[in-house]
């Protein structure tokens, strides 16, 4: 692990600034969001596909690509290396199984008209993430920011009770999430070698339901889903590995609170494609919690920002 992912957020200064953190990271972590963001638009071209089946693919194919890469530019040996070391092993088994639970509860969130809901799962995740990096990783946060991950705590517990119902997409997605980017940030492994590790443990079960699914249990690769499909379901590897790929970089180079709080792109661009794209029910109710949230954004935002300002301005005086 680097030394920017141990520290956690102390010392006083925003995420681009801190010292020892690692803005290449941090840029990757940023863009890697705003991907998952945008992606429920590509599952919907997907509808006509059974969720699982789409899941099954999204697995093996990013397999294929993965495992791939590795052995073209490896061999065997980032195998080797991982499976020398039992304890990695055994923790990307477990980041593996919680994945996989996360891309299939996802997927079928998203064809099954739940958009705005998955987008509340991801604004619960970073707060999920902070309590992580505070309790397990002994990150420490200021006052300010304090106040702000309190401000978006309280719009999520709006937005729940005025559910009247415990809202079990948004926290399957969000505590299966948060549990993986911990475990991938304790895990010293490369970020690519991991995720092929990750991909071997899921290809056996994906592509045997992908051959179940095709031998006359529903399946239509290569045959009634027409090409287009085929070729997204080919390319759906590519939308899997790629973002993993980077959050697994980023998340052991930044501190797990700022990832916490940079996740916030995610489920905001997730919010707009569910009101304005899929059209789902977006009411006065949901703007006072998804108004709570974004007011402990710009509060954590503002701070950092006069901390910089002052810092500059202690320099130059």
């Amino acid at each position: 692990m680097s030394p920017a992912a141990g520290n956690g957020a102390a010392g006083g200064a925003t995420a681009a600034h801190a010292p020892g953190i690692d803005r290449r990271g941090l840029a990757i972590i940023a863009g890697t969001f705003a991907i998952w963001g945008v992606v429920p638009a590509y599952w919907h071209l997907l509808k006509v596909v059974p969720s699982m089946q789409i899941m099954a693919h999204r697995v093996v194919w990013s397999a294929v690509l993965v495992v791939g890469w590795l052995l073209w530019r490896d061999g065997w040996d980032w195998l080797r290396r991982i499976a020398a070391r039992p304890r990695t092993l055994a923790a990307l088994a477990l980041s593996s199984a919680v994945i996989a639970f996360n891309w299939s509860l996802y997927i079928w969130a998203v064809n099954a008209g739940h958009v705005v809901e998955t987008s509340l799962g991801y604004f619960i995740n970073p707060l999920v993430n902070v309590a992580l990096g505070v309790m397990v990783l002994h990150e420490r946060l200021r006052r300010l920011q304090w106040i702000a991950v309190a401000c978006a705590a309280l719009g999520v517990a709006w937005l729940t009770w005025s559910a009247g119902s415990p809202p079990w997409i948004a926290l399957g997605l969000a505590g299966s999430f948060a549990l993986y980017g911990l475990v991938r940030k304790l895990v010293p492994v490369d970020a690519v070698a991991g995720l092929g590790v990750e991909s071997l443990f899921m290809l056996a079960p994906a592509l045997a339901y992908v051959l179940w699914a095709e031998a006359g249990h529903g399946g239509g690769f290569a045959g009634d889903w027409g090409i287009g499909i085929d070729l997204l379901l080919v390319s759906s590897g590519v939308v899997s590995a790629v973002p993993l790929i980077g959050f697994a970089y980023g998340v052991r180079r930044i501190p797990l609170s700022v990832v916490g709080l940079l996740q916030y792109i995610a489920p905001t661009l997730q919010l707009l494609l569910g009101v304005w794209f899929f059209r789902e029910p977006f009411e006065a109710v949901h703007l006072v919690g998804f108004g709570a949230i974004w007011l402990g954004l710009a509060i954590y935002a503002g701070e950092g920002l006069w901390r910089v300002r002052s810092r500059g301005a202690a320099i130059g005086g």
